[in-house]
């Protein structure tokens, strides 16, 4: 295994879901705020779960947004 070109993987990987994230999640938020759904003072739960079915991997993180 190469290692460089591993962890250079790992992290091209993390980059792209950490840009589509919170890509995703402001557009939601905006959504959300147009809808009336939230108030824009909330503080959200959130969870994501990493899976990499060929490692048989699947962990799960939680943490918090808040709006204001």
């Amino acid at each position: 295994m190469n290692e460089e070109v591993f962890n250079l993987s790992i992290r091209k990987f993390l980059k792209s879901f950490g840009l589509n994230g919170q890509h995703e999640i402001e557009q939601a938020v905006a959504s959300a705020l147009a809808r009336g759904a939230v108030s824009g003072k909330e503080t959200l739960p959130g969870r994501i779960t990493l899976e990499i079915p060929g490692l048989s991997l699947k962990s799960e993180f939680k943490g918090e947004i808040s709006l204001e």
